[in-house]
């Protein structure tokens, strides 16, 4: 980036920031962009009542999935598919349980 350039993104910077300062905020959509390809977009916005939250929810999952289907190019379904598989086997598993794969895998990593 150029000196002019990098000037304009700081300030641009800036500016969303003091905007997501602002408490009247009801939404807001943001994007990542990485060598002039969007890499990830994301939104959020206030919940009038539970079902427009849950609604809200289920429509930022998909969006997730299509993008993860996206750069790995392959089919959503397939993406929804290992994430509905990966959230029954943590359903299952207790936090202590969980702490305890995560210390049995330090400890097998420091053994090598």
């Amino acid at each position: 980036m150029s000196e002019d350039e990098l000037t304009e993104f700081d300030e641009e910077l800036d500016s969303a920031r003091r905007l997501l300062d602002d408490d009247s905020n009801t939404a807001f959509y943001v994007g990542v962009v990485r060598d002039g390809e969007t890499v990830e977009t994301t939104f959020a916005q206030t919940a009038d009542d539970p079902q427009q939250e849950g609604l809200q929810t289920l429509s930022l999952l998909a969006t997730h999935v299509r993008i993860v289907a996206n750069q790995a190019g392959v089919d959503p379904s397939v993406v929804a598919g290992d994430a509905a598989t990966l959230a029954g086997q943590v359903e299952e598993l207790s936090p202590e349980e969980l702490a305890a794969i995560g210390q049995e895998d330090e400890e097998a990593g420091d053994g090598e």
